[in-house]
């Protein structure tokens, strides 16, 4: 990829790319990250609490600006609607930390919703009002709840989860999976007992196996590799270690895939405390040597128009946030990808340039991408094994690499990372996902 010239200022506050206009460096300063799993005693309001309480501590001095200092924040959430709360959803989850003085009175609050990449594109809209100057501090926070009361009586979560596919145009987005299915000898079908979003995947990875000769056997090595990273997470929703033997053995969903290849619903939030360089260096050293660089964010979006032979949206996020970070794949040493199902991580090594097109499924397989590696790939668990509460995954991407980063992620550690990288998906437009958010994180 070619990676144009830049230039960074002497005091490390700014970065200036060639045509484009100089921004300020941006820094994750604190992290917070609940535990992910079926929490039907905590609600909306409890979670934004308990990850606050865990961002505060986690960020010391800086934890404790934020209900002073905050200048912004943006809140991810896909499914408030299904428990009453359509619009401002963010106000309403947070109005209690506003009223008890926790936040500051007055705080903006932009509400996000992008699908699965909802907490991704909520930090890189902190980052982006830390890097114009809008904000000095600020903070992306996702929470959602996917495990329903026991007496609801509305639609079940898959059904909303539907919602992050096209139902305006619904015909065609069916129309397209029943052509492809058609020419690897399957067939696509919508049911009421039946995942559309996993027959979706289920179909991009029979079209990548008949295409470049991806087996079953490498899906389980990824799916097993990750629930023993998992196992490793005190925060996964999933802590067992397993085989790719008895991955294989699970119960099939929607074949290829089986169940411990697919990601399980469930609940949770995460957030991140975003600041400027300015503000940085104003902090105690105990601030400032926690510190991660945000060293590039990128987004792209989904079309209809994509064929299987031509790369994913994550190739064209990942090849803007290259350019914008001023490195190569190669620079990357810990990466946390979207793997709502163990397909997504042979697919996305490829795309973000790890391995070549079509060599994702070998790359895993041959243990490239677990411990001892030369890119270890989803150390929290990914989202098989940590869990994938929507509006709060990609948050829990970025938990994930400044722990590793800071060399505090305890028995998962990679040694020495330097460069982590987080790719997050989001709905389903086509062949590919709706949206798609890169972010690259760097340790000071």
């Amino acid at each position: 990829m070619a990676v144009p010239p830049f230039v960074r200022d002497a005091d490390l506050h700014t970065t200036t790319w060639k045509g484009l206009l100089t921004m300020r460096e941006a820094y994750i300063v604190a992290v917070a990250c609940t535990p992910f799993g079926k929490h039907r005693d905590l609600g909306f309001r409890e979670l934004a609490r308990q990850t606050l309480d865990l961002l505060v501590a986690d960020g010391g001095p800086a934890g404790d600006a934020v209900a002073t200092e905050l200048d912004t924040l943006w809140f991810g959430n896909c499914f408030m609607d299904a428990w009453g709360q359509r619009n401002l959803r963010g106000q309403v989850a947070l109005v209690e930390l506003v009223d008890e003085g926790r936040l500051p009175a007055r705080l903006p609050v932009t509400n996000v919703e992008a699908a699965c990449a909802t907490g991704s594109l909520a930090l890189h809209g902190a980052v982006r009002d830390v890097r114009s100057g809008e904000a000095e501090l600020a903070l992306a926070l996702g929470i959602e709840k996917l495990v329903l009361p026991e007496d609801a009586t509305g639609p079940t979560a898959l059904r909303l989860i539907e919602g992050c596919t096209d139902n305006l145009t619904r015909d065609r987005l069916v129309r397209t999976y029943q052509e492809a299915a058609e020419t690897v000898g399957e067939t696509f079908a919508v049911g009421a007992d039946r995942s559309l979003f996993m027959d979706t995947y289920a179909t991009q990875a029979l079209l990548h196996m008949k295409r470049y000769g991806t087996t079953r056997e490498q899906l389980a090595v990824a799916s097993a590799k990750n629930h023993n990273y998992g196992a490793l997470n005190p925060l996964a929703q999933y802590r067992f270690t397993t085989t790719p033997d008895a991955v294989l053995a699970d119960r099939e969903v929607s074949y290829p895939l089986t169940r411990a290849m697919c990601s399980p619903i469930g609940d949770g939030a995460a957030a991140a405390l975003v600041c400027s360089g300015d503000w940085l260096a104003a902090q105690p050293a105990s601030v400032r040597e926690r510190a991660v660089r945000v060293r590039a964010t990128a987004a792209a979006g989904g079309t209809y128009l994509r064929t299987p032979d031509v790369p994913t949206l994550s190739y064209e996020a990942a090849r803007r946030a290259y350019r914008r970070a001023g490195i190569t794949p190669a620079e990357v040493d810990v990466a946390e990808v979207h793997d709502a199902t163990s397909f997504g991580e042979i697919l996305q090594v490829e795309m973000l340039g790890f391995c070549a097109p079509g060599q994702g499924g070998a790359f895993v397989a041959d243990g490239a991408t677990g411990p001892g590696g030369s890119l270890p790939v989803n150390t929290s668990g990914g989202l098989v094994s940590k869990g994938h509460p929507i509006g709060a995954t990609g948050l829990s991407m970025t938990y994930e690499l400044t722990v590793q980063l800071r060399g505090e992620a305890g028995a998962r550690q990679v040694p020495d990372a330097r460069i982590g990288l987080a790719e997050n998906g989001g709905g389903v437009i086509g062949l590919e996902e709706a949206t798609c958010a890169v972010t690259i994180l760097e340790r000071m």
